[in-house]
């Protein structure tokens, strides 16, 4: 892991702290990065002050007056070299993401490729920022609309992605001409770090201002800064909806705009018609991935009672064959919790629903011995329930998959609904009808609402984001870009006259 964080420029590690670049550098308390994997300390970096804070977006405000004056195409340009750095960083930034957070290598790789594949997004996008054209109802008028830069956009992040969510905001905010403060999660410090060091070559290589990417380092309070400060017209915050309630109440107040993506508690319906085939290595994948650390994790398993109990029995089988250790041993299928407070809440939630009547298949085991010394390991766990207990309603960060038989579709559907978050659902079946019932109006309520694929592993294509208390935000592709603009309507007159709308007279 040394050579991995010398060829991320990140030094002193282990002996002293780790203040990154000069432009973003705290002077505040020490923050320590330990991994989940061996509970080593990865290395230390101060967070910020208030002033520290005033002057990353003093600097942010700078350059933003000589960014959003730099054409689209060109901004996509330096965005494109930014996903050319990324690729030649892939393999050792995939490693300190797996390291520091606990995911799997190929997890970790996966994630840095997520970032490539919004670079390359964000390159077409520069040169696609349409405005409408309208007929005006005016004789020799012109009436189109345009779309300009917001200002400085905060960006929150969580520890489950600790650089992949960031980049989604990143890269579409720099190509609308926006710039960027980014506070990452303080259980991931060091990854973020690492993305400033190869974002900042980028951008002293193409002669624009370093403020065009500031990152603050710190606690809480550094978000609450960002939510409350009216030179920040856009929070865009990932996180729990706890959180997120409290950035959307402190935006909203000041009239900001937030984008919000939050808590998710997410089912797959399985039918009787469904492929089991690959019904099962879904499921697997949805609950188990990240040790059940993403928001767009497998946690509801609704099954129809005929296949109910041949599912069950396939699942219990495969988790006793899961590989439990290192995640930077690609043998292994599932790597650490992030700390031993997840440790605790695994813990706790399975305990509340055994009272609410749930009854353990499998799992329920906190991992102890030399290869677990971290104490961050645990069993993914299997919960039979035979209704949706608050328990079952409330989101555990954690492997726990709780599995709920059903008769009709529209009793699964309800089921699936039935939960106060909304991010992604998804159906296994090959029955059309079952298929398009699930994708109406009167289906799955989520913004992600899949047929024959889990719930697990959106493709940055597609705007990504949820309903209720999922915070209603939307990400990556599609037409998301708008949230970092502002909308400009203009009506140009080229005749001799003043006609007004509709017709109305007004003589003088």
């Amino acid at each position: 892991m040394k050579k991995v964080l010398k060829a991320l420029q990140i030094k002193n590690i282990n002996n002293g702290v780790s203040t990154g670049v000069d432009s973003w550098a705290g002077s505040g308390k020490v923050l320590s990065s330990y991994s989940p994997v061996d509970g080593e300390l990865i290395g230390k970096v101060r967070q910020a002050t208030k002033d520290d804070y005033e002057k990353v977006i003093t600097k942010a405000e700078e350059a933003y007056k000589i960014w959003r004056e730099v054409p689209a195409p060109k901004r996509g340009e330096i965005v494109r070299q930014m996903g050319e750095a990324l690729r030649a960083n892939k393999d050792n930034l995939g490693r300190l993401v797996s390291y520091e957070m606990g995911k799997s290598l190929q997890e970790g790789w996966g994630e840095v490729q997520e970032m490539i594949d919004i670079c390359d997004f964000a390159v077409g996008l520069s040169r696609q920022l349409y405005g409408l054209s309208m007929h005006s109802e005016r004789l020799q008028h012109r009436m189109y609309e345009q779309w300009h830069p917001l200002g400085i956009v905060g960006i929150i992040s969580a520890f489950n992605f600790p650089v992949a969510v960031w980049s989604w905001n990143a890269m579409l905010a720099w190509v609308c001409g926006d710039v960027c403060v980014w506070k990452p999660s303080e259980k991931t410090p060091l990854s973020a770090i690492a993305c400033q060091h190869i974002i900042q070559a980028v951008l002293r290589n193409n002669n624009v201002p370093e403020g065009i990417s500031g990152l603050i380092v710190g606690d809480r309070e550094v978000g609450e800064w960002l939510s409350n400060d009216t030179r920040v017209p856009l929070v865009s915050a990932t996180g729990s909806t706890r959180m997120g309630k409290a950035v959307g109440q402190a935006v909203a107040g000041r009239l900001g705009r937030s984008l919000l993506e939050l808590g998710g508690n997410n089912a797959i319906i399985v039918t009787e018609n469904a492929d089991l085939q690959i019904v099962i290595p879904a499921v697997v994948f949805g609950a188990v991935g990240t040790a059940g650390q993403r928001c767009t994790t497998t946690r509801r398993l609704i099954l129809h009672e005929n296949i109910y109990e041949d599912v069950k029995n396939r699942l219990v089988k495969i988790y006793s064959q899961l590989r439990i250790g290192d995640p930077l041993d690609t043998n292994n299928h599932v790597g650490p919790l992030i700390d031993t407070d997840a440790v605790n809440n695994y813990q706790t939630a399975i305990e509340k629903v055994k009272a609410e009547g749930g009854n353990i298949l499998f799992g329920n085991e906190v991992l102890s011995g030399e290869a677990y010394q971290s104490g961050c390991y645990v069993k993914p766990t299997i919960v039979e329930v035979t209704t949706q207990t608050p328990m079952v309603c409330h989101e555990t960060f954690a492997p726990i998959l709780y599995l709920i038989k059903y008769s009709t579709l529209d009793e699964a559907i309800a089921l699936q609904n039935g939960v106060p978050q909304g991010l992604s659902s998804a159906i296994f079946t090959l029955n059309m009808r079952e298929a398009e019932q699930f994708l109406s109006a009167n289906g799955s309520d989520c913004g992600i609402a899949n047929v024959n694929i889990g719930t697990s592993g959106a493709e940055i294509g597609g705007a990504f984001g949820g309903e209720k208390e999922t915070g209603g935000g939307r990400e990556s592709g599609s037409d998301s870009w708008k949230n970092y603009m502002r909308r400009q309507t203009n009506t140009i007159n080229y005749s001799t006259q003043l006609p007004l709308a509709q017709g109305i007279k007004f003589d003088i």
